[in-house]
């Protein structure tokens, strides 16, 4: 992510920031400067210029409205918890963020922007307390249609999950990019030249997802999985092993946009470097696992666990670089094309 200056004094501010130690109230606008985004004044009531996101009081969303009383990444959730749940709204709000800060780095490549002829895709953000006690929320996408468990934005119960699941890495923006990366596959996968392409490397994306699951959860991953794929959980099915791929994908170019945003000297990358413009898949991946090496030693030297936890073999490399190949792209227009199974959501 890119940071951005006050449009009043000029000051830093960064992609969350609501207002400017100078006083200035600010939006982020997500289509300034070729998509990278910039802040502009937040006009006040009877004003003409951008006007605040109805959510900006309740949840701390910084967009500006557009069309009617919500921003653009406000208006994808259709389905949310109940306010007069102080815990629910607080993580829902924790969610929005992440939900914002995946869909701008997406538009960089022009994805679920104006430009993009393409459907958005849908949220559903549900919380596990509800006023009539605990509900089971399942994490998933559905045909364009994603459900985020807001219990994820608690960070003691995501690093019990973690702990649980003995995962090396668990946060609101790996879940928004995995369950993102299914509808970005959804997309695609209305080219037959994709289909072709993804099947060759990923597998057959036609096999039955619930009974492969299922053999994951039992027999765990495959003994070399590490030679193949991301993680363990990307050796279950093809569409996992996509998610997980394109996860890592959009982890590492935001590193390396991040690192370069700060100043710093990323390896054979000036300072006008644009992550999101590199057109060379492998040099980008490399850079990026190059710079998570060094912020990993950075983390230690503080007690903290790694920015980036993973080793990644060459045949992953070759599934990111594919990833790659078809997002930077940008979208393509939906065909025609029967909806998937309603009981067969990809988690």
């Amino acid at each position: 992510m890119r940071l951005f200056q006050c449009p009043a004094c000029g000051g830093r501010l960064w992609f969350h920031n609501l207002a400017c130690a100078c006083g200035a109230q600010v939006v982020w606008d997500p289509d300034a400067e070729s998509r990278a985004g910039a802040f502009a004044a937040l006009a006040a009531e009877g004003e003409a210029g951008p006007r605040a996101c109805a959510h900006r009081e309740s949840l701390g969303c910084n967009w500006p409205a557009e069309g009617g009383e919500f921003c653009r990444a406000c208006a994808m959730t259709h389905t949310s918890p109940d306010p007069s749940l102080p815990e629910a709204v607080a993580q829902w709000a924790e969610a929005e963020a992440a939900k914002r800060w995946v869909l701008a780095n997406l538009a960089r490549w022009d994805w679920w922007t104006p430009d993009d002829p393409g459907p958005a895709p849908v949220f559903k953000m549900l919380a596990e307390e509800t006023r009539h006690g605990p509900v089971d929320v399942i994490m998933g996408h559905a045909d364009g249609v994603v459900t985020i468990n807001l219990a994820e934005a608690d960070r003691a119960e995501r690093a019990r999950r973690r702990e649980d699941l003995g995962e090396a890495f668990r946060t609101l923006n790996g879940h928004f990019r995995h369950e993102l990366a299914h509808a970005l596959q959804l997309r695609l996968s209305a080219s037959a030249e994709f289909l072709e392409a993804f099947r060759a490397l990923f597998g057959d994306e036609r096999e039955d997802y619930a009974a492969a699951l299922a053999r994951h959860y039992e027999q765990g991953p495959p003994p070399d999985w590490q030679d193949e794929h991301v993680s363990e959980y990307a050796s279950a099915h093809a569409h996992e092993d996509w998610a997980e791929s394109c996860a890592h994908l959009l982890h590492l170019t935001d590193i390396v946009d991040s690192f370069v945003a700060a100043g710093l000297d990323a390896p054979s990358a000036g300072p006008d470097y644009d992550a999101y413009a590199e057109r060379d898949a492998l040099a980008l991946v490399d850079r990026g696992c190059e710079l998570g090496l060094a912020l990993n030693h950075v983390n230690r030297s503080m007690g903290l666990a790694d920015l980036y936890p993973f080793v990644l073999p060459e045949r992953a490399r070759e599934k990111l670089a594919f990833v790659h190949r078809w997002l930077a792209a940008g979208p393509i227009a939906p065909a025609d094309r029967a909806p998937a199974p309603a009981d067969a959501p990809t988690a």
